[in-house]
């Protein structure tokens, strides 16, 4: 998929009849959800409300009654019908009735081909794009190999919405050619949400995931007092079980553990096969705080990633599990091998942390939207813990009156740490706008776009969110901004800014 002609930038929209800056130009390279792109996932029929009774063992039993025959005929069935729209899918059978297989009678003993028969029953797939495909985010790709002078290989993450409102993070590939022309690969017909593993735990994050004011908890004291600083499962588990028996029947103590194993199941891992493209793979929400979706992944490729010992790219993301939403955060090497972990303090709170790329006299810092309407800077000593935040902007504009945002990570300049903004004023329109901070002292603001940068476009006004534009995260080549936005909560166009004439304009005020 390529770019068609650069359309010229629209200088009005009827939308809300701001002036639109003449500098951006519109590529006209939309990207729609595709309703055909499906992950297979574990279906236990009844396990969710308003069921809550499973159905599983009936199922069970009326597969078990059937003859050989019939068992064979309907898994070619299930296999002519679904085999070529998944990787490895009979292993994913085989898992799915591991999950089950407590339900085959324990004399009895059942075929391979019976097995996967079963696990076909308690699967499903899922069209991770069945509602929309938006809020896009680009960073440098980890290979840069093979490509003519001038050219740079980018990854985007997108914000993928299917059925139920369920979000996952999906990734698309491509190349950034000089001048701006922009080229997307077509991604693989395959999707799929990896394999996950047990991660390594912090014993100063356990301490701050529990810590209540005014409350000295005996178990969490023990935890403390014996835990390492890194720790694995089997080493809590293990310590858990020399728990006193006194400590054991105390009040607290099952609240306690619960807390404890809800951390726990909040950091993991997740591996992708290396023979897998990476528009396959699928963050898919995975522990307590994700239960209704993974939204918003903020990316950024981090500066001084060898010198920290970090990974070379960070995001921060929103977790949302049905009732509160957490910002978390997520490290890959090469987007293969993912981590997800918590993020704590002030400054994390509500949604919309972005991530500086490198750090700042000797701290983390990042971009905070903490109390749900400010810009705010905030800084870290490990960057997990976010203690307070100061506001950098707040709504001053009549196309920002109710709320301004980030639209991802600073993108470092000569000039100073520029920032995409978003505000949201009359009609909940959304527009994108433009900050500009001392390199050096990110809490200084050296100047702002006055008028927005980008509002939708007649053609991109209309959508499951009407009125919307949203970018999580800009990519700077050269001269220019590439900015890949979400537009009505539906799909992703581009826009490309030069970065000079940008800067010229935020410092002429």
């Amino acid at each position: 998929m390529t770019v068609s002609e650069a359309a010229p930038a629209l200088t009005r929209t009827p939308t809300s009849g701001i002036a639109v800056d003449e500098l951006v130009t519109r590529r006209r390279l939309r990207l729609d959800r595709d309703p055909s792109r499906v992950v297979a996932r574990l279906f236990v029929p009844g396990a969710h409300p308003p069921e809550m009774s499973s159905r599983a063992a009936a199922v069970v039993r009326r597969i078990l009654k059937l003859d050989e025959d019939d068992v064979a005929a309907a898994y070619e069935r299930v296999l002519s019908g679904f085999g070529n729209r998944h990787r490895g899918l009979e292993q994913i059978f085989a898992d799915n009735f591991r999950v089950v297989a407590h339900r085959i009678p324990a004399d009895g003993e059942i075929t391979e081909l019976r097995e996967l028969l079963i696990g076909a029953h308690f699967t499903h797939e899922y069209a991770i794009e069945g509602a929309a495909l938006t809020n896009p985010s680009m960073v440098p790709h980890p290979d840069q190999s093979g490509l003519d002078d001038g050219e740079l290989r980018f990854l985007m993450s997108a914000r993928a919405i299917g059925e139920g409102h369920l979000s996952c993070v999906e990734f698309r590939t491509g190349i950034v050619r000089p001048g701006g022309e922009l080229a997307v690969d077509r991604p693989s017909p395959y999707a799929g949400t990896g394999h996950l593993h047990t991660a390594t735990y912090s014993r100063t994050q356990l301490a701050q995931a529990l810590n209540r004011p005014y409350e000295d908890d005996e178990i969490l004291a023990f935890l403390l007092h014996h835990l390492p600083e890194d720790f694995t499962e089997a080493e809590l588990e293990q310590l858990l079980g020399s728990l006193s028996p006194e400590l054991l029947v105390l009040e607290r103590t099952f609240q306690t553990l619960s807390r404890v194993h809800w951390f726990i199941a909040c950091q993991y891992r997740v591996q992708f096969p290396g023979d897998t493209d990476i528009s396959e793979h699928v963050l898919w929400p995975t522990s307590p705080t994700e239960r209704h979706g993974i939204e918003d992944a903020r990316f950024v490729r981090v500066a001084d990633a060898d010198a920290d010992g970090t990974a070379a790219y960070r995001a921060t993301y929103t977790a949302y599990d049905g009732s509160e939403t957490r910002t978390q955060l997520l490290e890959t090497d090469d987007f293969r091998a993912f981590r997800m972990s918590q993020l704590f303090g002030k400054a994390v709170g509500n949604k919309g942390l972005a991530l500086f790329p490198r750090k700042i006299d000797g701290r983390y810092a990042a971009l905070s939207r903490w109390d749900r309407e400010t810009n705010s800077l905030a800084t870290s000593k490990d960057g997990r813990i976010w203690p307070e935040a100061r506001a950098l902007e707040v709504p001053s504009h009549t196309w920002d009156l109710m709320q301004v945002g980030n639209c991802g990570s600073p993108v470092e300049t000569d000039q100073g740490w520029l920032v995409l903004t978003h505000g949201v004023g009359p009609m909940r329109v959304y527009a994108l706008g433009a900050l500009l901070l001392d390199l050096d002292d990110p809490s200084r603001v050296v100047g702002a776009l006055k008028e927005p940068l980008l509002i939708a476009s007649p053609d991109e006004r209309d959508g499951y969110v009407p009125n919307v534009v949203y970018s999580c995260g800009p990519m700077k080549h050269q001269d220019t901004l590439v900015i890949p936005y979400g537009f009505g909560d539906m799909g992703v166009e581009f826009a490309t800014v030069p970065v000079s004439g940008l800067l010229e304009r935020i410092q002429a005020g």
